[in-house]
């Protein structure tokens, strides 16, 4: 039989607090393990992280690491700020030490609106406007340097689609070539580090 990767949008990077979104990681967390994984030997899991502070949620990613039945860390498309940023480095770090890739899932946190254009009325502009997102955090990630200080990690695009890639990779590969200087550290075009460090799913 196959394997299955649980990814449960619980909506933990809704909350405010930092120390209730760090309960409600822990108690996600654990109810993953004790309801499905300790159920079915063909089930695997993503660890949900707070992303409101990023020390809990490295602490979360230590605690659960040696369990191997989780195998990514999920965060979700539409962060507070771009993934990139380094204040999020820790997280990066920790998911590469342990050979976690880094699964961001579609999904907001609501903070900013989701389009580029304030808040849309019905799901289906939000749900297409997702591709947006992960365009944006892929660029963050490589631009920022990212892989140049993890070149092990590797990031997952979770119900990200697969058809906006081709022409978002000629867009960014064409500036990226006018504008390395203020990068020095993107030593090597974008799309071969999306080859190399990227996946994506439907």
């Amino acid at each position: 039989a196959g394997t299955a990767i649980l990814n449960c949008l619980y909506g933990v990077q809704l909350v405010y607090s930092e120390d209730m979104a760090k309960a409600f990681c822990c108690a996600v967390n654990d109810w993953l393990v004790k309801e499905w994984l300790d159920r079915d030997p063909r089930l695997r899991a993503s660890i949900v992280v707070p992303m409101q502070n990023v020390e809990y949620a490295v602490d979360e990613i230590e605690h659960w690491a040696a369990d191997k039945r989780f195998v990514q860390v999920m965060v979700l498309c539409m962060q507070e700020t771009p993934l990139g940023r380094r204040h999020h480095w820790p997280i990066f770090a920790a998911a590469e030490k342990h050979g976690l890739p880094l699964g961001i899932h579609a999904g907001s946190n609501y903070r900013n609106p989701v389009t580029s254009l304030g808040w849309p009325s019905h799901y289906v502009e939000d749900y297409t406007s997702q591709s947006q997102g992960f365009q944006s955090q892929v660029t963050s990630l490589i631009t920022e340097g990212v892989f140049a200080k993890y070149p092990k990690l590797k990031v997952v695009l979770i119900e990200s689609g697969v058809t906006w890639l081709p022409g978002f990779l000629w867009r960014f590969s064409k500036f990226w070539r006018g504008a390395r200087t203020e990068v020095p550290w993107v030593a090597r075009p974008p799309s071969e580090i999306v080859r190399d460090n990227f996946r994506l799913t439907i």
